[in-house]
């Protein structure tokens, strides 16, 4: 259990790092500039001149705060996202598998949502009228756009019919059991369980989850707070929203808690419906390539080759968030509204309905 911590925890304080640096030099390469360079090669220690700044600044409360509920705020946030990680399988077999709840994805979806209490405490306790109205901008986004979210991994669990995010990413690979048409279309009679590769991954096993992908990640950027929906941190508006009277190590946990909860959305999606920690390689007659790069299930190099192969995905699932941040203005309350009610909120729910059909047909 301790390893598993301190696995956890090492890979969402390496995730920062690596986030940090990259999206520096993402935006700076959108943006026709150079990004860090002065401090380590190509700036690369400038990530590290940072942390040692926020350690030596003043922890600084404002003398009309609820104390000890400024104080509790932003573990709160760090500790509900931190504890998503407990039922993250990182590979097969059983050295990465996670904690094999059950109910992993209920859990999942259930304790990230607590962060919204940090979030509501930082803007309350803080006593200043931008940090609330930040904190309510959050609380109203994120509950709206929990909706979508929610019904988009329900799509994929009535199809999978099981809450295991393991046996999810069992069932997109090589190592699954059971049958898998290609395209999900029984009168072709193609099984691909043994080709592996992308053609068993839920956005090709089942042709409309696609679009229930775009939704989930349209919706996943609202959940992290992340541009075009940063309403809740728009400096512009609120000098720096809910978490603008913190400083020094509070401030960082904050936007530590934002990084980690961007490879946590990631992850998810990539379990849901980019095959999780199976290889994107399928086997193609002599050529074994999805053999040769997943390892045997219940071995270590399984287990490397799936941890690698999650977080590379996962990355790029990233890398599209930060593009998107270069890219995209900053949306109006009344856009981020209608976006979730009007558009992703309908879509889902007909997709649920396409679930329930496609679900039928496969029995």
């Amino acid at each position: 259990m301790l390893i598993a911590l301190l696995i956890c925890l090492g890979l969402v304080l390496t995730n920062v790092v690596i986030g940090v640096y990259a999206e520096r030099k993402v935006s700076a390469f959108m943006q026709d500039r150079l990004g860090p360079m002065v401090v380590g090669k190509y700036g690369s220690l400038q990530l590290f001149a940072d942390l040692v700044k926020l350690l030596l600044k003043e922890d600084i409360i404002p003398k009309l705060t609820d104390k000890w509920l400024f104080l509790m705020a932003p573990c709160i946030i760090f500790v509900a996202i931190f504890a998503g990680f407990a039922v993250i399988p990182l590979g097969p077999g059983q050295y990465l598998q996670g904690s094999q709840a059950e109910i992993g994805v209920f859990y999942l979806l259930a304790i990230v949502s607590i962060d919204i209490i940090g979030i509501l405490m930082a803007g309350w306790s803080s006593n200043n009228k931008y940090s609330l109205l930040g904190a309510m901008r959050s609380v109203a986004q994120i509950v709206s756009y929990e909706i979508p979210l929610g019904l988009s991994v329900l799509c994929v669990v009535m199809i999978s019919q099981t809450l295991n995010l393991q046996e999810i990413s069992l069932q997109q690979g090589i190592y699954s059991e059971q049958t898998n048409y290609l395209f999900g279309l029984k009168f072709l009679h193609i099984d691909v369980s043994q080709v592996g590769g992308f053609l068993t991954w839920n956005i090709f096993r089942v042709p409309f989850f696609l679009g229930v992908f775009i939704i989930f990640f349209i919706a996943s950027l609202a959940e992290c707070n992340r541009a075009p929906f940063d309403l809740p941190e728009a400096e512009s508006e609120l000098v720096g929203g809910f978490h603008t009277e913190y400083s020094g190590m509070r401030w960082a946990l904050v936007f530590l808690s934002e990084y980690a909860m961007m490879l946590l959305v990631s992850i998810l999606g990539v379990i849901l419906f980019l095959g999780g920690w199976n290889s994107p390689f399928p086997n193609i007659g002599p050529v074994q390539l999805a053999t040769w790069t997943s390892g045997e299930l219940d071995s270590w190099s399984g287990a490397i080759w799936g941890a690698f192969w999650l977080l590379t995905k996962s990355y790029v699932l990233i890398f599209v968030q930060m593009w998107i941040r270069w890219t995209y203005p900053r949306l109006r309350v009344d856009q981020l509204m209608y976006l979730t009610w009007k558009v992703l909120t309908p879509f889902a729910i007909g997709a649920i309905f396409l679930s329930a059909i496609w679900r039928l047909l496969m029995i």
